[in-house]
């Protein structure tokens, strides 16, 4: 969980109030919050937050704006933003955007901020957040980096354009001799560390003012020059770059708003684009940050009570929105909750009944002992994944277990035969994802990191990246899990469905359809399972070497040899075959 370190006195300053460290602990779960270290003798505390969807609290001043609207005060009203029905102007400040940034890093958002001199607190503050959001809801620097610069200084327009590597040079920050940006990646300690982001691609994202000044090398390293903020800067530029444009705005909003809660005037900035938005954002090919983009997210009372077991009435827990922040309208028992600009984490009717839970207080909740008490017992569903575990290893499989979160080039690209003959054949401004996509799949909103993006909808991906790292072990290797997967479902609750579900996989020379069938044919043979199999379509596997396996007329499996294609994906030179099985389906069918 993120951990952040604060200085109390500007803490205390956002919050208007100062606290002991007893009453902090008393307050700080209103930020699902802990007090990890008392302030130091350097004057500064460290806070856990155990949330890791509330970017915005990952600052003194959003920390502190969230404590000072909880005890009563009233929000700020930021008006510098703008809306689908009302554009902010923004002056001369534009940046341009080439059609060479969009093969790269194809999105940048960015606003200029005045006010008082930086002093150190503000200064460590500002830095902090912008390596918490780049690190960890940025997925380290890749789908979100952001870049500070002394705004007076720069001449607009500013560029974002693809610069080539081995003839672009500067001066970057830390260092006094020119480099190329590939001596960067080679030579300068962040261009080691983030350089695997863009090293693959033919131009890097490069930004440069109207006088050809550079600003940075995004997302490594700024200038030594324009990039340098020291304390007393007083006129600021901040540039967010990366792949997912909600996830930057958002973070704009975030940094902006905290600026401003500091006493800067924020100053919008035009972006100019080369190709048109998504149609939802409905900005063309232009727009003007920081920008609000939220949708407002509607429940009503009789859902609040009922999840909540109280009698609140449609008053109170409008208050209790609001002591949290939100814009709140009322339409009989209907509430209607307009997020605050730095929030993006309501997906859910039940995302804003916790908020009503938090904003009315969780001491203010008494405590029931439960009505019913029952005998545990094993579900059908965990007795027979039981006994399949023991016939599996009865027939030599290797039993395996992995984490249900994965990212999107394991369970999707990977898995597609196509993705190597694609790559070869990559056009400027094409991607994976605009060629491979997976309706099935549950995405993760606002992940920590592109490792865990996605909610696996198969064994068969984990399976095989465990494959691809045995090559040297002896063969024949036969792996199985019995584990969970999800997919989507328009009729479930909440719109996707866990199931439980066998994975087994071979690899041997002599790994076949053959194998695979006996396999699952003692499989079932053991389990008493009436089955029958037909030709199965599955591009994961061998065109007319898969079989779908049914179980009273419906579908509960699959199996065959893995298709070449997906083997070249994963860099394995061994033949697999490999099946997977609901077990629930089976259970349902028989």
């Amino acid at each position: 969980m993120p951990k952040i370190e604060v200085y109390e006195d500007a803490l205390f300053s956002y919050v208007g109030k100062r606290y002991t460290p007893e009453e902090l602990e008393e307050i700080f779960p209103a930020a699902k919050a802990e007090l990890d270290e008392q302030t130091n003798e350097d004057g500064i505390m460290k806070v856990e937050l155990n949330d890791t969807n509330r970017p915005d609290l990952w600052s003194a001043a959003g920390l502190g704006r969230l404590l000072r609207v909880y005890r009563g005060e009233k929000p700020n009203r930021y008006t510098f933003l703008s809306t689908r029905t009302e554009t902010q102007d923004p002056g001369t400040r534009v940046v341009k955007v080439e059609p060479s940034a969009a093969s790269v890093r194809p999105y940048i958002v960015a606003f200029a901020a005045k006010g008082s001199p930086v002093d150190e607190a503000g200064l460590k503050d500002l830095i902090q957040t912008q390596e918490k959001l780049c690190w960890n809801f940025g997925q380290k620097r890749r789908a979100v980096a952001m870049g500070i610069y002394r705004s007076e200084l720069i001449s607009y327009p500013v560029y974002y354009q693809g610069a080539d590597p081995d003839t672009t040079a500067f001066v970057p920050l830390g260092m006094e001799n020119q480099l190329t940006l590939r001596e960067i990646l080679e030579n300068h300690p962040k261009g080691q560390e983030y350089g695997h982001i863009v090293a693959d691609a033919p131009l890097f994202p490069f930004l440069k003012d109207a006088e050809d000044q550079v600003l940075s090398f995004p997302p490594i390293i700024n200038s030594a020059h324009i990039g340098a903020v020291e304390e007393g800067d007083s006129e600021l530029f901040v540039e967010l770059t990366g792949t997912d444009l909600r996830s930057l705005l958002l973070a704009a909003n975030i940094v902006a708003c905290d600026m401003s809660d500091a006493g800067f005037e924020i100053l919008p900035v035009a972006v100019e684009y080369p190709q048109a938005f998504p149609a939802d954002l409905e900005f063309g090919t232009a727009m003007v940050t920081p920008y609000y983009f939220q949708e407002p997210q509607t429940t009503s009372l009789s859902a609040v009570n009922k999840l909540l077991g109280e009698t609140l009435s449609v008053r109170e827990v409008a208050a209790a929105l609001e002591r949290l922040g939100n814009t709140v309208e009322l339409e009989g028992e209907s509430l209607r909750v307009i997020p605050a600009p730095y929030r993006n984490d309501f997906l859910h009717a039940v995302d804003i009944i916790e908020d009503v839970m938090i904003g009315r207080g969780m001491d203010s909740f008494t405590p029931e002992l439960p009505r019913d008490f029952t005998v545990g017992a094993l579900t059908q569903v965990e007795e027979l994944s039981r006994k399949i575990k023991g016939l599996m290893v009865g027939q030599g499989f290797q039993e395996m277990i992995y984490n249900y979160l994965g990212s999107g080039r394991d369970y999707i690209y990977r898995m597609h035969p196509g993705m190597q003959e694609f790559l070869a054949n990559l056009e400027e401004g094409q991607t994976l994802e605009a060629f491979i996509t997976d309706p099935s799949i549950v995405r993760v909103m606002n992940p920590m990191s592109e490792n865990y993006e996605y909610v696996r909808n198969s064994i068969l991906p984990s399976l095989l990246s465990s494959e691809a790292v045995s090559g040297n072990a002896v063969y024949p290797h036969h792996i199985f899990e019995v584990g969970k997967v999800v997919k989507i479902d328009s009729g479930e609750n909440y719109g996707s469905k866990t199931l439980t579900s066998l994975g087994f996989l071979s690899a041997d020379p002599e790994a076949g359809f053959n194998l695979v069938y006996s396999q699952f044919n003692a499989l079932a043979y053991y389990m008493a399972w009436d089955y029958q199999v037909q030709e199965s379509e599955d591009p994961r596997f061998i065109s007319g070497r898969c079989a779908d396996i049914l179980v009273g007329g419906k579908k509960v499996g699959v199996f065959g040899e893995i298709h070449p294609g997906v083997l070249e994906n994963w860099g394995i030179t061994m033949p697999c075959s490999a099946g997977e099985i609901d077990i629930e389906s089976v259970l349902e069918a028989r």
